[in-house]
């Protein structure tokens, strides 16, 4: 039973991995495409079919719905439903079932006793006991707390133009994380090389930023998923609000970086035991949470 469990899981990952990779799939499938598919009437170059293209917006939308059902929140939502369902129903049998044992040992429906009243007594109890049980499991639901995630988002599909600039935040995500961690840890001297308000600051201020690049970048996904349905000629304005919002998350992500670089000059100044290391963060810092504040009034 063991291995059939180990083997489950196995087999979901490996769908999620080929869930994930099901935009950067239909991508090739429309180069390929484009490779023996005879130009149209008018000499433009462009294939007639556009099958794969079309269905690029599909493919991410259901990448996005799989990976949003099996996250962490949704599955303890599910469960939350599931035994508030449960208790509703053990409940209303237990309210059943002692309105059956109070008509039969009141005699209330003809005859009367304790032998009348006995299914009803013996119903009580097992739906109580059953309702104990769900709202037992329910309480414990409602206090379980979420491990943090560390699994980066999903990024956006091939051929997206704020593919590049995220791929360039997640790498920048992680090794900040990692430069700040080692500013956190104590030294040889039992202190850390930066006081821990000043990381906690550049950790609070790298999220707020990052969670509003990934805003950026998700209208603009959408304005390229508006382009691709949008006749010929609304295109070009389109293209044109693509090219501004990817202009404004390129310099998003370049700023990032700079704390990432000040990160990692702190570091290097603690490693050679300089006193003024929590200077490098606080510029770099400062910039990047006016950043964050612009991109939040933007979106």
């Amino acid at each position: 039973m063991a291995s059939g469990r180990r083997d489950f899981s196995e087999f979901q990952a490996k769908l999620e991995k080929h869930i994930e990779r099901l935009p950067d799939y239909a991508q090739r499938a429309q180069q390929k495409l484009q490779r023996f598919v005879p130009p149209d009437q008018h000499g433009s170059g462009v294939p007639k079919p556009r099958v794969v293209a079309q269905a690029m917006p599909v493919l991410s939308e259901a990448r996005e719905k799989w990976v949003a059902w099996n996250s962490p929140e949704a599955k303890l939502a599910r469960r939350k439903n599931r035994t508030s369902r449960a208790l509703t129903l053990w409940i209303m049998g237990a309210v059943l079932c002692v309105l059956w044992a109070v008509v039969g040992g009141f005699g209330l429906a003809g005859g009367g006793g304790i032998a009348e009243a006995a299914p009803g007594i013996f119903g009580t109890v097992v739906f109580g006991t059953l309702s104990v049980r769900s709202g037992l499991r329910l309480r414990q639901l409602n206090r379980t707390v979420l491990p943090v995630s560390t699994t980066p988002p999903p990024l956006p599909p091939a051929g997206s133009a704020a593919r590049a600039p995220m791929q360039r935040l997640a790498e920048c995500e992680a090794t900040l994380a990692d430069l700040l961690r080692q500013l956190s840890e104590p030294s040889s001297l039992g202190t850390a090389p930066v006081p821990e308000m000043s990381v906690a600051d550049a950790r609070s201020t790298a999220a707020e930023a990052s969670t509003a690049l990934r805003s950026l970048a998700l209208r603009i996904q959408s304005i390229e998923r508006a382009r691709n349905a949008a006749p010929a000629g609304e295109r070009a304005a389109l293209d044109s609000a693509i090219s501004t919002l990817r202009e404004q998350l390129e310099d998003g992500v370049e700023s990032f970086g700079l704390l990432v670089a000040a990160a990692g000059r702190a570091v290097a100044a603690s490693s050679h035991g300089l006193a003024d290391s929590r200077l490098f963060l606080t510029d770099a810092t400062d910039r990047l949470a006016g950043l964050a504040l612009a991109l939040r009034e933007l979106s």
